[in-house]
């Protein structure tokens, strides 16, 4: 059975995105109560402050001796006692990121991932309800019922989305040409990830053609037919098994023709069952 928390892990192992752990020091100088920290997208963090004389050392409490910005890896301290942090103090801070997406950012990408990939498919069991009678039940494909063989493809599709994002961000970068000569291809980045987009996106085709799923799988529709007597259209029902005892299901397939209503405001006659 796949897991959320399995796919997030192979996301992170082809993407190269892993949480670490970090220990940072800042030494007081009457001047600042702001530090950023060398990670972003902070987790857990404790932070300790030590003071040489008399030499002491207290635990600090979030929210009531600093304030942390998980998201930026900055933190503020707003006890009295240490804002500014004073000469004679250290600030020691550890803590773990994870990495340059978050867990929900990333549940984000899988979630997406997977309705895209399942899109329209559903799994029927077959079974005899209380009275003898043989049912068949629809259950939507989730992370539950995933077939293993798919696990790889929401994760692929997920990955694609994620390197989407990374290739947003490398848009905007320019190659630098100074006049000394130096030449900094900083485009190169966005180029590189645009071809192993393209590379993953054909390895995800490849495998979902051959299973036949996503968004692009072969489907099979049914036409409607438009009654000549009364030039309305036939109702349509869902396909059954034999032994399906079942009451019939009613289609209602999408009719395009929006483009064509008339606007001119005029009613035309109406006579049920015969024309209009």
């Amino acid at each position: 059975m796949a897991t959320l928390v399995g796919i997030i892990r192979r996301v992170r192992s082809e993407v190269g995105d892993f949480a670490a752990p970090f220990v940072d020091t800042f030494v007081g100088g009457d001047e600042l109560s702001s530090y950023d920290l060398s990670e972003v997208n902070v987790t857990t963090v404790t932070a300790k402050a030590i003071t040489t004389s008399p030499m002491s050392s207290a635990d600090l409490v979030q929210d009531a001796d600093y304030v942390l910005n998980p998201a930026e890896g900055s933190i503020l301290l707003i006890n009295p006692d240490y804002s500014p942090l004073k000469h004679g103090q250290t600030l020691i801070v550890r803590g773990r990121s994870e990495g340059m997406f978050t867990d929900a950012d990333l549940t984000t990408y899988v979630t997406d991932a997977m309705n895209q990939h399942t899109y329209g498919r559903t799994l029927r069991t077959r079974y005899r309800d209380e009275r003898g009678n043989i049912k068949y039940d629809d259950e939507p494909i989730d992370l539950e019922n995933l077939p293993a063989v798919e696990e790889p493809l929401v994760a692929y599709l997920a990955i694609i989305n994620v390197l989407w994002t990374m290739a947003t961000d490398a848009s905007s970068d320019i190659d630098v040409n100074t006049a000394e000569g130096t030449f900094v291809p900083r485009s190169q980045r966005y180029r590189q990830l645009m071809e192993h987009l393209g590379e993953l996106q054909g390895r995800y085709n490849s495998l979902a053609q051959q299973l036949n799923v996503g968004l692009a799988r072969i489907e099979m529709f049914q036409l409607r037919r438009v009654a000549r007597t009364t030039n309305r259209l036939v109702p349509i029902f869902q396909s059954r098994e034999y032994d399906d005892t079942s009451r019939p299901e009613r289609l209602l397939p999408p009719v395009d023709g929006d483009e064509y209503d008339d606007e001119s405001g005029i009613p035309s006659p109406l006579y049920p069952g015969t024309w209009g």
